[in-house]
């Protein structure tokens, strides 16, 4: 009986959850068991997500990447093949584009991306992210195809589909008929 109370003591110390403090094995690098967990770096988010300062401040360091690093690199030259923008800041898909550019970038130059993680972000990214942003019938395509020629246009874009226009009528509707103007005399 006595044996019997010592393993009952035994496997209730077992099954009980760790005492808090430092880990036995934290001179290992290892977290502490049961005590709180590493806090996660906060999600990315989309810059066409973004507001006010927020946004400003994400695009400043964007464009700092794009000048100096991107451009220097793999800008190449500007013809009507591959078009660029000085104000590429004011297209939203371009934006849009090189803001994932960069989030991938900076997750595949991490050391946690192994040796052959620039060679993915490479192959995987950059080449279509380009394709796509210097297009002949790109965002791009009426802006500047000759360094001697600076320009920049945008494009007006589709206009909404036929049940954006029905919803914006029947909202209308619902509102009544507009207010007449105060006659002037």
């Amino acid at each position: 009986m006595e044996q019997s109370a010592q393993h009952t003591q035994q496997l209730d110390h077992l099954a009980s959850a760790p005492p808090p403090g430092g880990s036995p094995f934290a001179a290992f690098g290892m977290p502490g068991l049961g005590g709180p967990p590493p806090t996660a770096p906060p999600e990315p988010r989309p810059i066409l997500e973004l507001d006010g300062e927020e946004r400003e401040d994400e695009l400043d360091a964007l464009s700092d990447w794009v000048d100096d690093f991107f451009l220097p690199v793999y800008g190449s030259e500007v013809t009507t093949a591959a078009p660029w923008c000085l104000q590429w800041q004011e297209h939203d898909d371009v934006v849009a584009w090189l803001h994932a550019l960069w989030l991938a970038y900076q997750q595949h130059k991490d050391p946690e991306a192994g040796l052959s993680g620039l060679f993915v972000w490479h192959r995987d990214f950059l080449t279509h992210a380009i394709a796509a942003i210097r297009a002949p019938g790109g965002p791009l395509s009426a802006c500047m195809t000759s360094p001697e020629r600076p320009a920049h246009r945008i494009l007006p874009g589709p206009p909404p589909s036929a049940r954006t226009e029905k919803a914006t009528a029947s909202a209308a509707e619902a509102a009544g008929p507009p207010e007449p103007d105060e006659p002037t005399s």
